[in-house]
């Protein structure tokens, strides 16, 4: 069993295009790309690259997910919550039963690791 992995280029791996489960577009025209470049041994856990145009989701999160934004701007609003505005170099966490807006507001690129 390997216990430090080095990850490979993302220019090696074919992006998943389809949006993500339990995320709606609900304004503009947004796209996502996600490239996948680790799972857990156990399965439980993954990371990668993810990327958004422009637009708005709402998103339903049923699982944690730690993100750190390489590029783009965005604000996070939970439903009935405040907005959060993030941008390049900022870190944060989604808990699960998080549902509202993410607002892609400039391209955004972001290096994840999730619960499966």
């Amino acid at each position: 069993m390997n216990y430090v992995e080095k990850l490979g280029d993302i220019a090696a791996i074919e992006p998943v295009t389809t949006d993500l489960k339990g995320w709606v577009v609900v304004e503009g025209m947004p796209s996502m790309k996600t490239w996948v470049q680790h799972k857990s041994n156990d399965g439980g856990m993954v990371s990668g690259y993810w990327e958004a145009t422009p637009g708005t989701y709402h998103a339903t999160y049923t699982e944690y997910e730690f993100v750190h934004i390489i590029e783009g701007k965005l604000t996070i609003t939970p439903d009935g919550g405040a907005s959060v505005f993030l941008g390049s170099g900022d870190a944060f966490v989604v808990e699960p039963g998080f549902k509202g807006l993410w607002k892609i507001e400039e391209t955004i690129r972001k290096h994840f690791c999730s619960k499966v």
